[in-house]
């Protein structure tokens, strides 16, 4: 009962203030507050737990009801570096920074 989703072009940082307010609820009450959130990391978060919900019900037989967040890690990505040129022949780098997502989910 695991999804994962890897190098999400979002900053691990903005992943985990929204993944801090569904930690340890119900599924389908997390389900509830991430379709309500206004943001975009709770979009990717939704479709993780969207879709590890999937695989509990279509693989071990669970009821949404039944399921419970055991896990939600945000983990460090790849970081893509770029420059941006400034005056004097310089460069300030910037880092775009991407995320992974592992949900696991356990029956109540």
């Amino acid at each position: 009962m695991k999804a994962h989703i890897k190098n999400v072009r979002i900053s691990p940082k903005k992943l985990n203030l929204v993944a801090k307010m569904i930690r340890g609820k119900n599924a389908s009450e997390a389900m509830d507050i991430l379709r309500f959130t206004n943001k975009k990391a709770a979009d990717l978060l939704y479709k993780a737990l969207k879709s590890a919900v999937a695989n509990a019900e279509n693989n071990e037989g669970f009821s949404r009801d039944q399921l419970t967040l055991d896990s939600l890690m945000i983990t460090k990505g790849i970081v893509m570096k770029r420059i941006n040129p400034v005056s004097r022949g310089r460069a300030h780098r910037i880092l775009k920074r991407s995320s992974h997502v592992n949900v696991t989910l356990k029956s109540i």
